[in-house]
């Protein structure tokens, strides 16, 4: 089995999506109330990470837990649909060309997955019509009966942490990764990159552009 394995944030969604998430909460005509309280929590761990206390490791899955934590009044089927709502203006700034690629993987009958640290929930609504074997995302807790689970904690899914979910879901499979293709945009996606014989980088950051670039690896 082969496997194309698609990063979102600058790369198949060529913009951040955690600037978008901001906008749509400050912007909603519901919830936007919750967004001073949001900020006055995401402010000092931004700012330690400004100043170098905090790392940015760390600052991203804070803040994917303050923003989770803001909405914790919804409903399972209330949060997909406070996601669904962001559909359109995402697939606007879609890299129409990794799309295409996403295409010509599954016409070669390769196993395409998606893996993100942005929310699970939303990377299955704004994907919708784009045909996407695995998807792999942040997960927002839930109890059995669609409440939030302020028990439990984000694991964000981040570096290191998205090769060990690829290599979790393909548990027991035989896999041909030297004829395998991962696409990444930033330095926090080589883990995945490294485990193909095709990485490519789109639009790639200084840092993996130079690791491309030294390593011949095809940058879009």
């Amino acid at each position: 089995m082969k496997v194309a394995i698609f990063d979102f944030d600058g790369t198949l969604y060529s913009k951040e999506t955690f600037q978008l998430l901001m906008d749509h909460l400050k912007q909603h005509p519901t919830h936007r109330a919750k967004y001073k309280s949001f900020f006055r929590r995401i402010l000092p761990l931004y700012i330690g990470y400004k100043i170098k206390i905090v790392p940015e490791a760390k600052m991203r899955e804070g803040s994917m837990q303050i923003y989770a934590n803001a909405l914790n009044s919804l409903t399972k089927p209330e949060l997909d649909q406070y996601f669904e709502d962001m559909k359109e203006s995402m697939r606007l700034h879609f890299n129409d060309e990794v799309v295409a690629r996403v295409q010509q993987h599954r016409n070669d009958d390769m196993h395409v997955m998606l893996v993100s640290g942005a929310y699970t929930s939303l990377l299955h609504a704004v994907t919708e019509g784009i045909e996407f074997d695995t998807i792999i995302g942040t997960d927002i807790p839930f109890t059995e009966d669609g409440a939030f689970d302020s028990q439990k904690g984000i694991y964000h899914i981040q570096g290191n942490r998205k090769t060990e979910k690829v290599m979790e879901m393909l548990d027991g499979k035989q896999v041909d990764w030297e004829h395998s293709f991962a696409y990444g945009d930033s330095y926090s996606d080589l883990p995945v990159l490294e485990l193909v014989g095709n990485p490519v980088a789109v639009r790639p950051e200084e840092r993996l552009k130079q690791i491309a670039e030294d390593r011949n690896w095809t940058i879009m």
